[in-house]
């Protein structure tokens, strides 16, 4: 859609477009109250400096609508939208060969029981290699480290999927 159909769709409807690259009601309601904007630069401008401010428990609950890394994503658990992003964004994880995808079950599995969430990263123009050397370097992370490029991930994510959904 444009600018100028996302700047048009009624309240609910812009919502659920935001709500489906990241879902925190704070920014949500932020760029909901940033309509109209005069472009996409500047919608996207406003995402990113929106999510600047999202707190740790933000990000932990948008976490919710994001699959494990390899996995197959599925609607019921984590709703359409996100698992259709979520399928494109992970596609090149697909062809990995099986070393590599047991690698990062084992990695998934071994980051939950460190940092006791799922591991997040920008899939989206990574190898399957590329993900899990960044799986590997990030268990070594401390809290706070790890928090941050959580919430970094997720914003690339978010305006990610923004700049899909408003393309032009």
């Amino acid at each position: 859609m444009t600018i100028e159909e996302f700047n048009r769709l009624e309240p609910e409807a812009a919502a659920s477009v935001l709500a489906a690259c990241a879902d925190i009601d704070g920014w949500v309601a932020q760029l909901l109250a940033g309509r109209p904007f005069d472009s996409r630069d500047a919608l996207l401008a406003s995402a990113g400096a929106a999510a600047q401010g999202w707190t740790p428990g933000e990000v932990d609950s948008a976490l919710a609508h994001h699959p494990r890394i390899g996995e197959r994503p599925q609607a019921e658990a984590i709703g359409a939208a996100n698992a259709a992003h979520s399928a494109g964004e992970q596609a090149g994880v697909n062809g990995a060969d099986t070393a590599t995808k047991q690698a990062l079950a084992t990695g998934n599995a071994d980051y939950e029981r460190r940092f006791g969430r799922i591991f997040l990263i920008r899939a989206a123009g990574r190898s399957p290699d590329q993900i899990l050397a960044a799986l590997n370097e990030r268990l070594a992370n401390d809290d706070a480290t790890e928090d941050a490029v959580v919430a970094g991930q997720l914003r690339e994510i978010a305006l990610l999927r923004l700049g899909q959904a408003v393309p032009g």
